[in-house]
């Protein structure tokens, strides 16, 4: 029960302590670290600037956006405003493709939905993360889509289209907006102050400015796409905290909502999910523990709560950089634990043997198919993740086999040999017919992605065995990795994590000559 076993509250604010005066430091962008327990804050720190431009400083008052984080208010909002989660999301909101509206809603929320993301959809055909968009014009492509990413609850692959439409849903459902339904189930009981903007323009009192290194400089983020209940509410720390314990103590409107929120959720074959509805819930050592990360370009946050010892930690930050790992360590060191020891791996390519699914291992970290994740080592001598989105366990096998559970699905991963020739099956000249978009595969490994204007987006492919090859797309401080995968009807589907339904025929040819 909450309270029994005694926190370390002095050692984990000398934690946060050292993350904040390193921030302080360098005179860069900064952050707030709090931590709290179910009666209220503990303990804050912050460091770094909120404003480079202005050197105001980063204080846990304040306000940042929240991204990803943003999610499990959504929930909670349904939740309390009765709306039936196993119901088909085409019963919900009128005007959805098929294969859409067969989804239920509690799948496009729990990320086993098979959604694609409409981002990546986007960057798939040339329109970047930045390009201004409305809600209208996002959902309209959206229901023009022609599938889904996978079956329902056959894996968990992040995508922020479930929440984009939950807002469709109160809106039909309940005929009010979401900010309006956050205020008066959640916010005005409990008098918090979180603001929902409808895109990034939309001035904010207090806001901090995102920032992301160049390599030489900080530049500052953006993200010109309508912000949606996936990630687009903006708090303090300081405020977040209070929100987090309420939810531990079960305030208000928040009365057993943690418990709902965090219900044990399941794949189609019946096996547990980590993800729940909108938050992850994992172990810290003998400790269970539940929360979610947020990234904007320039914001990188995340929140951690122990249920059981009531207590938790908010990081966030204006700066483009993991806050995962500072979480962490600053509530193993409440709790008493030992912090994760990170991987140590030697860095390469894999892929499955057949399927666009490929993984590539860093220093300590593995990119999913582009989906990012942290690893550490296993109890049992293996590899797994303390997710941000993505549940992970893998054993090595041999040098080159990798074998285990990534998203909930078995994967038997093997390494790329080096070399790997181009598939000439992949040269020509592609077109995608419900959309436009155009891809030129090159006999040289070169490839123009669609891009803006017609432009093209210039990248060297990397091949994969088996008429495969992963692009590279570079936009501000994020990177894309589609894999062009050629099918057995001679189409070319552009895979990533979050976005598979694009379908490529070809329409030329080049001439060798």
């Amino acid at each position: 029960m909450p309270g029994e076993t005694p926190m370390d509250w002095n050692r984990a604010t000398a934690e946060a302590a050292a993350i904040a005066g390193r921030w302080s430091e360098e005179r860069g962008p900064g952050g707030a670290i709090v931590l709290f327990d179910a009666s209220g804050i503990k303990a804050t720190n912050a460091g770094g600037y909120a404003n480079l431009e202005l050197s105001v400083p980063f204080t846990p008052d304040t306000e940042n956006r929240l991204a990803s984080i943003s999610k499990h208010f959504m929930a909670a909002t349904l939740l309390l405003e009765g709306i039936p989660l196993e119901a088909p999301l085409g019963s919900l909101v009128p005007g959805l493709p098929a294969a859409i509206g067969a989804v239920p809603l509690e799948r496009a929320l729990d990320m086993t939905g098979g959604l694609p993301d409409m981002m990546e959809v986007l960057w798939q055909q040339g329109i970047p993360y930045t390009a201004s968009l409305e809600r209208e014009e996002v959902m309209a492509l959206l229901k023009r889509l022609p599938g889904l990413c996978a079956p329902p609850g056959q894996e968990m692959a992040y995508s922020n289209t479930g929440w984009r439409l939950a807002e469709a849903v109160l809106e039909a459902q309940r005929g009010t907006g979401y900010r309006d339904a956050l205020e008066r189930r959640l916010l005005a009981p409990l008098t918090l102050r979180v603001s929902f903007p409808s895109d990034e323009t939309e001035p904010l009192r207090d806001l901090a400015t995102g920032y992301w290194w160049d390599g030489l400089s900080w530049r500052r983020g953006r993200y010109g796409m309508h912000f949606s209940p996936s990630g687009g509410l903006v708090a303090s720390a300081n405020t977040l905290a209070k929100w987090s314990a309420a939810l531990l103590s079960g305030a208000g409107p928040l009365e057993g909502m943690l418990d709902r929120l965090t219900m044990t959720r399941h794949f189609a074959d019946g096996s547990d999910s980590v993800y729940r509805l909108g938050l992850v819930e994992t172990r810290l050592g003998q400790s269970r523990i539940v929360g979610h990360g947020g990234s904007l370009p320039g914001y990188r946050n995340h929140v951690l709560m122990a249920p059981d010892q009531g207590v938790g930690v908010v990081v966030l930050t204006n700066r483009e950089e993991d806050a995962l790992w500072p979480a962490l360590t600053v509530l193993a060191a409440l709790l008493g634990e030992a912090p994760p020891i990170p991987a140590a791996l030697a860095p390469g390519l894999y892929a499955e043997a057949e399927g666009p699914f490929w993984a590539e291992l860093g220093a300590d970290s593995i990119s999913v198919m582009g989906g990012f994740e942290r690893l550490m080592q296993g109890a049992d001598g293996g590899l797994r993740s303390i997710p941000s989105y993505l549940d992970i366990f893998l054993n090595a096998q041999s040098d080159t086999v990798l074998e285990g559970r990534i998203g909930g699905v078995a994967r038997r991963l093997e390494k790329v040999p080096g070399q790997t020739p181009l598939d000439p099956r992949l040269i020509g000249r592609w077109q995608e017919p419900d959309f436009g978009g155009v891809i030129e595969i090159r006999t040289d490994g070169t490839a123009r992605m669609p891009w803006p204007g017609g432009l093209g987006a210039e990248t060297r492919l990397t091949p994969l065995p088996g008429g495969r090859a992963l692009a590279e797309l570079k936009h501000g401080p994020w990177r894309h990795r589609p894999c062009l995968w050629l099918q057995a009807d001679g189409s070319l589907r552009l895979a990533s994590h979050r976005s598979r339904v694009l379908h490529f025929r070809l329409q030329n040819v080049p001439d060798h000559g």
